[in-house]
């Protein structure tokens, strides 16, 4: 028993009293005030002291431990006493801090310390066992045409040369997930959280960057080629009057004529050759030679096909680019893009930033821990994933200004990475 108003220092809080200086510097070795800075501008809206302290350990984590980043793995190999698991665990799955303002914070720092050129959004498939975690369902993986069990979640990029940092994220639900109010509860999905595809979370993803007067108007640079909803996506941007570069596929309907529109598919439109214009790019090939490729623009702008198979009412003029494969062994690939104004080689320039999320992406599964979090509900899913992105961030603006780079860890081996997180 303890007298009135005298609190033991037991638990996790004693935990964190009984470390000394000296393991909090050996756990960081060379980055502690770095980091600590770091930690002070993104995380200073979560007043606690205690969320500040947990987000540290856990950033420091996800860039230093090896292999998977699993809840268990991070308390151990933390620099942080046997207690601090459930003090990891509280703060990931039960804290109730809010990922939104850190998330800003994060696109703002970002913003702020690189010379950004465009917005994209990229997926990430988080194959998964069982079937509670949050909006875990079954897809067919488009890479290998087999059904996988997985969570399928949109990253939103900031691209900056060749680089693309993690601002923020979504979880694409669906099915039961809508529906199903036990399972939304057990998961703990918000009210708000439902009904959303992949094309809404895009368009809001666009429309809550435009209310962010501290983050630059940039163009949109999406790969559209398997969604379902081009014309919800490209009519949201134009309500937002949002530049975009769009990857879409050969099939995509376009209006095309100045007097006598016709509706036409963007493929058939770079058939017509007097209709086009070419250019030549040079590109340094794997093996060394610089070769000629061939880029095809149309003459005119095309507008999109409203639902009656005209014209769309304020339907924005936009231009379409192709890229035959120089090897002939792929399809050829299309854009199209309101930089009508833009030279042709700008607009290719932009439309690799979304080859950049790709890459980052990986990166987050392979070295940060976005295919690891082992816990079910939707809360925590979040937590773990803005703590994933500021590590990224982290990292990536370290290494950029100099600081020492952590040594990559070894491939994993597909199948493992195919298992996944358990639920």
């Amino acid at each position: 028993m303890h007298p009135v108003g005298v609190r033991a220092v037991t638990g996790i809080e004693g935990a964190w009293r009984r470390m000394s200086s000296s393991e909090v510097r050996a756990g960081a070795p060379g980055d502690g005030a770095r980091m600590q800075r770091f930690m002070d501008e993104i995380f200073g809206v979560n007043q606690r002291s205690d969320q500040r302290r947990w987000a540290r350990a856990y950033l420091w984590a996800l860039i230093h431990v090896s292999g998977k980043k699993t809840l268990r793995r991070i308390a151990r190999a933390s620099p942080l006493p046997t207690a601090a698991a459930r003090g990891l665990h509280q703060f990931i799955n039960a804290s109730p801090w809010d990922w939104v303002p850190v998330r800003r914070r994060l696109a703002r720092l970002v913003a702020a310390r690189t010379t950004p050129h465009a917005w994209t959004v990229a997926e990430l498939v988080i194959p998964k066992r069982g079937e509670h975690s949050a909006g875990v369902h079954r897809r067919v993986d488009s890479a290998t045409g087999r059904s996988v069990n997985c969570q399928r979640a949109l990253g939103l990029f900031l691209t900056s040369g060749t680089h693309s940092y993690p601002v923020d994220w979504s979880l694409v639900l669906g099915g039961a997930w809508d529906s199903d109010r036990e399972r939304r509860r057990r998961a703990r999905i918000p009210g708000a959280e439902a009904g959303r595809t992949a094309a809404d979370h895009v368009v809001r993803y666009a429309t809550e960057m435009a209310e962010q007067p501290q983050l630059p108007r940039l163009p949109w640079v999406l790969d559209l080629t398997r969604c379902d909803d081009v014309a919800g996506v490209l009519a949201g941007l134009a309500r937002l009057r949002a530049d975009v570069v769009c990857e879409v596929s050969p099939d995509q309907q376009v209006v095309t004529g100045r007097h006598n529109r016709v509706v036409t598919t963007v493929s058939a439109l770079m058939e017509v050759r007097h209709g086009r214009q070419t250019h030549v790019l040079l590109r340094q090939t794997p093996d060394g030679p610089v070769r000629a490729v061939p880029v095809h623009t149309h003459a005119d702008t095309v507008g999109l096909p409203g639902p009656g198979g005209a014209d769309e009412a304020g339907s924005r003029p936009y231009r379409t680019l192709e890229r035959p494969d120089p090897e002939g062994r792929h399809p050829a690939r299309y854009w199209l893009t309101t930089l009508t104004d833009r030279r042709m080689e700008e607009n290719l320039r932009l439309a690799r930033s979304h080859a950049a999320a790709l890459s980052a992406v990986t990166t987050l599964g392979q070295r940060f821990g976005a295919l690891d979090f082992e816990g079910r509900s939707f809360p925590g899913w979040h937590h773990h994933m803005t703590m994933a992105s500021a590590a990224y961030i982290y990292q990536r603006l370290s290494t950029a200004r100099g600081g020492q780079a952590v040594p990559p860890d070894p491939p994993r081996a597909p199948a493992g990475a195919l298992a996944g997180a358990s639920n």
